[in-house]
């Protein structure tokens, strides 16, 4: 979330990047925060007042009572009521204050890069670079889904029965080659100096409340009531969360992991062709990046970021390009984001695949993660994360781009993972 401070301190910058995304009643909110604000400090103040005054007169009575001057003791002690009694009612108007305060700060988005273009939605991004070949397949190209069926690797109907639509199960070659993309993936990224980490597919609430995805915005996860746990929608989640509430020293910095989970997202309100086969699922897996940075860092790592899962796509030779998100299609959490997009040779239409974000300090601030820097003050640190890469879509890339009459090719760096170099 955004700190007070900062949004007093520049509040038409904030003003200004809650207009790229569009945010309704920016102006009412934040003057409500300000405002808020200057009660919850203005309370501490007459708060502190009070007690410090109470202690002082407790000290008298003790005094007196030694002095054997019991009527003015007496006195005194009816006055530490009446301050018991608005101390009981600051603290309340205090927690009430800062209460409210929070309620309005999960509310607000992060401020947008001063590169982020103003914008509705995903019409709106920018274009930023564009790689690779689109093979010419001719009008007998089919789309991931008929593939899927025809070479039996995916199948639909039968996740759809054991679980429903958005969970299919993938089978034979088609389980191999997502298990060989997940080790791919996880090599390359412990090779580029990332942790790799096992974390749990359930989060608690702080967590979830931690990194942006509580309080539900838009009913977009799981919950398991008995328990009040949350099915992770993204390893990013957890990750985080591993440094929640911690004050690092500098020297510790950066922190960077890597980790392999499924996801599990409702995806509500999602319908329509856009969503078949592999295209949304409730259910995916997913190999994330995540990194802790010092803020002067942070943008150079966003960039390095960037520049390594090129590298992946490259190797895995498929047609891509990268957008930079505009105000309006930019998430809830994020300053900058940058989309990676696979081309879906049969339907003619690209696939988001990777969004890499630096989250500077909003996550920070809500988890409390802090550094001790060289001069010995704590200050937030940056949060950044990545897909690398989100499977469903990559695999829908291969099955689609790497198809020939006599089968699917599989990409030559991951034939060693998955021992085979043809589905058929």
């Amino acid at each position: 979330m955004l700190q007070v401070q900062f949004i007093r301190e520049n509040k038409q910058t904030v003003l200004d990047g809650l207009a790229k995304r569009n945010f309704t009643n920016a102006e009412e909110m934040i003057n409500e925060v300000l405002t808020t604000d200057e009660t919850r400090r203005a309370t501490q103040v007459l708060l502190d007042n009070v007690k410090a005054e109470s202690n002082k007169i407790s000290k008298e009575i003790g005094g007196l009572f030694k002095s054997g001057e019991v009527q003015k003791a007496n006195l005194l002690k009816e006055k530490t009521g009446q301050l018991k009694v608005q101390d009981k009612e600051l603290t309340e108007k205090l927690n009430a204050a800062a209460d409210r305060l929070t309620e309005l700060l999960y509310q607000i988005p992060n401020i947008p890069h001063a590169s982020v273009v103003a914008g509705v939605n995903e019409e709106d991004n920018e274009e930023i670079f564009k790689e690779g070949i689109v093979p010419n397949l001719g009008d007998e190209a089919l789309p991931h889904w008929e593939l899927a069926k025809k070479y039996d690797i995916i199948d639909f109907e039968l996740g759809a029965k054991v679980s429903g639509a958005g969970f299919p199960i993938y089978k034979g070659k088609g389980a191999r080659l997502q298990r060989a993309l997940i080790s791919y993936f996880l090599d390359k990224n412990t090779a580029a100096g990332y942790t790799e980490v096992q974390v749990p597919h359930l989060i608690n609430e702080a967590s979830g409340i931690g990194t942006g995805q509580l309080p539900d915005k838009e009913g977009q996860m799981y919950h398991v009531t008995a328990d009040d746990l949350y099915l992770i929608p993204t390893s990013e989640v957890p990750i985080t969360n591993m440094h929640r509430g911690d004050l690092l020293q500098e020297s510790d910095l950066p922190k960077a992991y890597t980790g392999y989970t499924p996801c599990f997202r409702r995806e509500a309100g999602s319908y329509g062709a856009h969503v078949r086969g592999l295209n949304r699922l409730h259910q995916f897996d997913k190999v994330e990046l995540v990194r802790v940075e010092h803020p002067n860092n942070s943008y150079n790592a966003l960039n390095d970021i960037v520049e390594h899962i090129k590298g992946i796509l490259r190797e895995l030779k498929l047609p891509y390009r990268i957008l930079r998100l505009c105000g309006g299609d930019t998430g809830f959490t994020a300053a900058l984001t940058f989309d990676f997009e696979v081309y879906s040779t049969a339907q003619n239409r690209w696939l988001e695949i990777s969004s890499a974000s630096n989250v500077e300090a909003y996550q920070a601030n809500r988890l409390k993660l802090r550094f001790k820097n060289k001069e010995g003050k704590s200050q937030l640190a940056h949060t950044l994360n990545a897909s690398s890469l989100a499977l469903p879509r990559v695999l829908a890339g291969i099955l689609e781009n790497y198809q020939t009459p006599e089968g699917i090719k599989v990409p030559e760096v991951l034939v060693p993972y998955c021992g085979f170099d043809m589905i058929d």
